[in-house]
Parts: structure tokens; C-alpha cells; sequence
């Protein structure tokens, strides 16, 4: 894609700022042809911009900005202000996506065009995460073009994000666009691979207890009385908690929940923590490593646990028409054992895979894994918590988003274990350090998720949520439109994992 300085059609006009300026004509990006290295300010060519043509598909949409606040939508735009910002021939522009900013004040200047968003290449544009945040939500203003020459107003103040997913555009949202190039989100924007989803399964914790097989080697567990008869008032406050968690995450981030349950009967006490028995993976994963969809099963530690990998899911998550499915559940027999995305935390873009080692992560089937999985690079370090006990699962310490990773590097005690994993997670992310303290609350275990906009969120309890110093949310909320947390208390508590661990995430 290049910057086009001239209008819709896509001419190619080699003038100076100054004299672009004089022509009225403000410089329209096309989205879809070329690089935008061609056009740089060096060449003085590349004026502030107002106009992005989403020209990825047939009548696709001209986004601008008006070159004075309207406060409001106007009933009618004169063609002469359209040709004003994207040129003479704007009778080329069938529709019309006017930006504005309703949440800056009176005697505040609105976030420029070339501030909001940026194109990335066909169908890709990166948008400043602050466009997508309540405090400075973008809206556009649907206009079309009428046979009297005008645009006639159609829809008002459509949040950008959402605006651009119904499009069909692929959002990478990043703290500068200006410097989007090279970012991993950029990256899973253009080549159309994701680090996130929209879809999550999850199962209500209809007969939760108090797991004593998992207890053996999960220290962040404390003693509460086990399903059954005893556990009516534990699984009743379980079950008031992970109501809320599900209304946030449904109602609230717009996530597609896939909700099942279970009963005393099914002898699983922890189901409601399904990401560790089963991953799924879209082809093109991992830079295009992941050659087919492919569904994995994985070998549990502990039998009730091993038990949560029910037939009637496993038949709902095969309907989704997966091209592979990897069963590793078998390896149980040999004492081997390599617990999902428990195990796994996954950058799903560049493909790399953090596997802590522990009596839930064998590494040769985490080697296994990577190698069959098509992943570019593993990542194996030991890490251990505030009580000197090993980490039973990778994803209690580190979580990896489009554009931020949290770690306990802390908690991995080998230098050069640890010098490894912040390498690896710094040239692709900024990375959020947290303490054992902060391990302990579960800051590790969250997860990014995509809300219905298309654009990513965070997900993570409440006392993971005020466990993080206010300088470390600023640095996560540069890479996501939300933070979304619930409190689980008594899951975590009781149960020893967070949010993070409640989602299996459907790709």
C-alpha cells in the first residue's frame, strides 16, 4: 500500500507539501495497493492526512476527517468540502466514513486523522488504542452519496473499531500508529493471523469442590470441603462468582461463551478450569507454521481431572470442523503429562511457545508439541513461587497479548533461563514485570480476548486487577480497549486459578 497524495481514482501526483496544500488536496492513503514505505516525510511528500479510501473491497468506504469540528453530524456534506480533503474526485466516493471525537472538550484539540489510524496493507489498518478506549472513543458518521452531488447522512457515531470490523478491515491496535511497522500486532493484522478470539468454552462450576488430587502440587489451593453434600454453600458462592465472570465477559466484552456444566456425578471438581485439557489452532498460526486447523487433546496429571475430557465436548468441539486432531491423552498411561494452555502460553503470531517445566509440563512432549505444531521457537525455563514450590502451570506467571506480555521473571531463579525469556518476550512485546507477591494474586493468569468489536481486551479477576500498581494497568491498557475483571475470590482461592483458566479459547 502507498499514500496516495491525489484523489480517489489513485493518480499519482508528485507534489510538494505547499503546493498539495494549495490544491486543497490533503492527501488520501489508500488501504490495499503497494507499501507505505514508498512515501516518506523525507520525500516531502506526505502531508498531514485526513482521508484513508478502504479500497480492499468492491464500493468500500472513504474514512476522513472534516478540517473543522461539525459537533455533530450534518444532515449533508457539499461535495466541494469532500473534494476539499480527498480531491476533484471524490465523485469516485460512493460512501463516506466521517471520524469524529464526541468525548474531547469544548476547548480541547480532537485527535488528528494521521493520529487515529494508519493503513497497514490490504485489508489492514492500525488504530491508536486510545480510538478504541471510553475517554477518547472515535465515532464515524456513515454518509452516501446522492444524485444531486452531496452526501446525504445515514448512520451516526458508530465506534471506529466496530466501524472498521464491519468493513471487513483487520485492526491492529497499538499506542502510536506512527510507529505500528514491526509491531506484532501490525504483523497479525496484515498476514490475518490472531493472537486472541472472539470465542471461549467454558464450564459453570455446577459441582466445584475442593480438589484434593490437584492439591498435591498446586500451592495456590487452600483446603475447603470437597463436592458433595458438605460443599452446597462453596459451590453456591463459586457459582454467584462465575455468573458474574460470564456475564462480563458475554454482556459487557461481547465474547461468544460456549457454557457447559457438570455434575457430582461426572467426579471433576475443577471443570470449570477446561483450558488445560484441550487447544485449538487456526492455519496460519504461528507465522503460518500451523499448516491445518488442528484440535489438541492433552494427557492430565491428576484422574479427576483426566476426566474432564468429556465426550459430549469433544463431539461439540469437532462440529467446528477442525482439518487435524492431535491426541496426545494417551501419554497418561506413561506418566507423562503436558496440561493445554496451562502448560502452554502461546504467542500466537510469531510462534513461540513458553512452556515452564513442572510435573504438568514434561518438555519432551513439549518439544513434541512445537515440532508437530509447526511453531518457530520453545521457550523452557523452572519457575517457582513465594513458598519455594514449583509453578504447577506456566500460565499462573506469564500471559502474552498482541502487544503486551506480563511475566514473573522473578520466579524463574536460573539466570540464564531468565535472561532467555525477557530476550525473547522483549523483542516482540513490552513486557510487564510482576512480583511473587503479584504471582500470588494471579496477575499472571489473564488472558487477551477480543470483544466484539474486533479489537482486544484483557480479561482478569478482580484481585488480579488491583494487585497491579497503577503504572503496570497504563502499560497494559496501551495495547488493549479494556481491561475486563470480575471477582473470583472463592474460585481462586479454593480452586488455585484464575480467569485465565476458566477460558478454553475456540479459534
Amino acid at each position: 500500500m502507498r499514500q496516495v497524495l491525489s484523489p480517489v481514482l489513485g493518480f499519482m501526483g508528485a507534489f510538494h507539501h505547499g503546493a498539495l496544500q494549495q490544491k486543497g488536496l490533503m492527501g488520501l492513503i489508500r488501504c490495499g495497493i503497494a507499501t507505505s514505505s514508498n512515501l516518506t516525510e523525507d520525500d516531502g511528500l506526505a502531508p498531514e492526512t485526513r482521508s484513508l479510501a478502504l479500497d480492499h473491497k468492491p464500493n468500500g468506504p472513504v474514512l476522513l476527517q472534516l478540517p473543522d469540528r461539525s459537533w455533530g453530524a450534518p444532515p449533508h456534506l457539499p461535495r466541494s468540502t469532500i473534494e476539499a480533503i480527498i480531491g476533484p474526485h471524490a465523485a469516485a466516493a460512493s460512501r463516506l466514513g466521517v471520524l469524529r471525537s464526541p468525548f474531547t472538550a469544548f476547548h480541547e484539540t480532537p485527535r488528528s486523522f494521521a493520529q487515529t489510524v494508519r493503513p497497514l496493507g490490504g485489508a489492514a489498518v492500525a488504530v491508536a488504542t486510545e480510538a478504541s478506549q471510553p475517554h477518547g472513543r472515535i465515532v464515524v458518521d456513515e454518509y452516501v452519496a446522492t444524485s444531486s452531488g452531496s452526501y446525504d447522512l445515514r448512520e451516526v457515531a458508530t465506534d471506529l473499531s466496530r466501524y472498521l470490523n464491519n468493513e471487513g478491515v483487520r485492526i491492529a491496535l497499538v499506542p502510536d500508529v506512527s510507529k505500528a511497522e514491526g509491531s506484532t500486532a501490525a504483523k497479525g493484522a496484515k498476514l490475518a493471523l490472531k493472537q486472541s478470539s472472539n470465542e471461549v468454552l467454558m464450564v459453570a462450576p455446577t459441582a466445584f469442590g475442593f480438589n484434593e488430587q490437584a492439591a498435591e502440587d498446586n500451592s495456590f489451593m487452600h483446603v475447603a470441603p470437597k463436592p458433595g453434600p458438605g460443599s452446597r454453600n462453596l459451590t453456591h458462592q463459586v457459582l454467584y462468582e462465575f455468573a458474574e465472570l460470564h456475564h462480563q465477559l458475554r454482556e459487557v466484552a461481547g465474547v461468544k461463551v460456549h457454557l457447559f456444566e457438570h455434575s457430582l456425578a461426572h467426579s471433576t471438581p475443577d471443570a470449570c478450569f477446561p483450558n488445560n485439557w484441550f487447544s485449538t489452532h487456526p492455519a496460519g498460526e504461528a507465522s503460518g507454521g500451523v499448516d491445518k486447523s488442528t484440535l489438541v487433546l492433552y494427557p492430565m496429571k491428576h484422574p479427576n481431572r483426566a476426566a474432564e475430557r468429556r465426550a459430549d465436548m469433544i463431539y461439540a468441539l469437532k462440529l467446528r470442523g477442525y482439518e487435524r486432531l492431535i491426541d496426545y491423552s494417551d501419554y497418561e498411561a506413561k506418566g507423562l503429562h503436558f496440561e493445554g494452555t496451562g502448560a502452554l502460553v502461546l504467542d500466537r503470531i510469531n510462534g513461540v511457545a513458553y512452556v515452564d517445566v513442572s510435573e504438568r509440563a514434561d518438555v519432551a512432549l513439549a518439544e513434541k508439541w512445537a515440532a508437530e505444531l509447526g511453531y518457530k521457537d520453545l521457550v523452557t525455563f523452572r519457575s517457582t513461587d513465594l513458598r519455594g514450590k514449583s509453578v504447577y502451570h506456566t500460565n499462573v506467571m506469564m500471559a502474552i497479548g498482541s502487544g503486551v506480555a506480563i511475566v514473573c521473571a522473578e520466579s524463574v531463579k536460573d539466570a540464564s533461563e531468565r535472561h532467555r525469556l525477557l530476550s525473547s518476550l522483549s523483542r516482540t512485546h513490552e513486557v510487564v514485570e510482576i512480583s511473587l507477591e503479584q504471582m500470588d494474586s494471579l496477575c499472571g493468569n489473564a488472558l487477551e480476548l477480543q470483544d466484539v468489536r474486533g479489537v482486544p481486551v484483557m480479561a482478569m479477576s478482580t484481585q488480579a486487577y488491583n494487585a497491579f500498581t497503577e503504572q503496570q494497568r497504563e502499560a497494559i491498557l496501551r495495547h488493549v480497549s479494556a481491561i475486563v475483571h470480575s471477582p473470583i475470590d472463592t474460585l481462586e482461592n479454593v480452586g488455585g486459578g484464575g480467569v485465565r483458566c476458566t477460558l478454553g479459547e475456540l479459534f
